[in-house]
Parts: structure tokens; sequence; C-alpha cells
């Protein structure tokens, strides 16, 4: 790596550092995922989005919010097995 790609890694890790007090939950911009969703290079992809829901969906949320995305993520690793 070169000298000055490294103190701009550096540089950014820091700035990202100093403001992580602005991150909340919900990190995860539905748009972003459906865009990262079409984009990716693979045929073998599934893009749940759950209304209302936070990025970290296993925790803090409702019940039955949290049984779905588990019944999904069973669903999904039953039809890979």
């Amino acid at each position: 790596m070169r000298l000055r790609t490294a103190v701009e890694l550096l540089k950014a890790t820091k700035d990202i550092e100093s403001q992580l007090e602005k991150v909340t939950d919900q990190v995860t911009d539905p748009h972003v995922s459906q865009f990262l969703y079409e984009k990716a290079n693979t045929k073998d992809k599934t893009l749940k989005l759950y209304e209302g829901a936070y990025h970290s969906i296993l925790e803090g949320e409702p019940d039955d919010r949290i049984s779905t995305a588990i019944k999904d993520i069973i669903s999904w690793l039953d039809s890979h097995c």
C-alpha cells in the first residue's frame, strides 16, 4: 500500500470514530438495500425488507417480527441445504 493511501485510510477511520455517537439503530436505508440487491453479481440472493424494523432485526423488535425473521432465515437455510 502506498503511504498516501494509508494516511487517507487512517484519516477516514478517525473521522468515522469521531462521529460514532451519531449512529442510530436504523442504519440501513431500504433503498440502498434494494440497490445492492439489484447490483449484486449473483443469482442466489434474497432481499427481505421488514416494514418499520431496524438494522438488528433479531434484537429489540416485537416478538412477532423477530419470529417472522427467524422463520424466514430457517426457510432460506432449508432451501439451501
